[in-house]
């Protein structure tokens, strides 16, 4: 296995980069903020962006655990990418991740400054001290899960190939310990949200309770309601259950986990 590093800064725009190092230099896994990435998929660890503190994402990025770093050593064993790359802030960061995930020696250090201009760096920095955002280098379906509740945007770069374009795509997020602090939903607007959209469901009479249930990993929604006679009951029920699950999502960033959709009336 071949190790590189890409090391620079905090806020210079190294996981921006990192999907186009890749594609230069054709290295298929990256170790980045406590996270293993293969391909577009995360195979294994937990991102440093969701830890509550600065401290608590500096022991995460560098796999101060010993059940997180046995997990990604593991995944790391079982697929065994040809090449890796590690990003880091430092010399210092970059050897410590490599040892603490027992990587052979780093055979490439790439700076940040070799590979990008002042202005592009002038932007990153931008980006994260003043408006919070981090990037993270797979698709926002791969991160959603993961990141239930956090502000999550695609952002997806094209590159003329040939004579045709593709594109990469990347996530931006906003951590928990950024200064924009926590984001939370109040039930009451998960209510107005739902009733809004049983206004328009035509077999839908109306929503009688919405009971939501967040947890780790995505928002769990109940629904009770009354329903219109002279619809088939459990294909509306399904239709207004896509429909809620869908928008829901959209609208609040939340991984929507489960939706249910009881029937307590028929209104004729």
């Amino acid at each position: 296995m071949e190790v590189y590093a890409l090391v620079g800064k905090s806020g210079t725009g190294k996981s921006y980069q990192a999907m186009n190092l890749c594609r230069d230099k054709d290295i298929e896994a990256i170790i980045d903020d406590g996270l293993f990435i293969y391909g577009n998929g995360i195979l294994a660890g937990k991102s440093a962006k969701r830890q509550g503190t600065v401290v608590g994402a500096i022991k995460t990025a560098l796999f101060s655990e010993e059940d997180h770093k046995n997990q990604v050593v593991g995944k790391l064993n079982e697929v065994k990418p040809n090449r890796i790359l590690i990003i880091g802030t430092s010399d210092k960061m970059v050897e410590k991740i490599r040892k603490r995930l027992l990587l052979p020696p780093i055979s490439e250090t790439i700076y940040i400054e070799s590979i990008t201009t002042d202005k592009e760096r002038q932007v990153a920095n931008k980006q994260r001290h003043e408006l919070g955002k981090h990037v993270i280098p797979v698709p926002t379906f791969q991160l959603k899960k993961d990141f239930s509740g956090y502000f999550l945007d695609p952002l997806r770069i094209f590159k003329k190939i040939g004579t045709g374009r593709s594109f990469m795509e990347k996530s931006v997020v906003r951590p928990t310990y950024s200064y924009l602090g926590d984001f939370f939903i109040e039930e009451s607007a998960i209510f107005d949200i739902i009733n809004i959209l049983a206004e328009e469901a035509e077999a839908v009479a109306r929503v009688t309770k919405v009971i939501t249930k967040p947890g780790s990993n995505g928002m769990h929604i109940t629904i009770l309601v009354i329903m219109e006679l002279g619809y088939n009951l459990v294909e509306k029920s399904r239709e207004f259950q896509r429909l809620v699950k869908g928008t829901v999502a959209d609208m609040t960033a939340f991984n929507i986990q489960r939706v249910d959709v009881e029937v307590r009336g028929i209104r004729s």
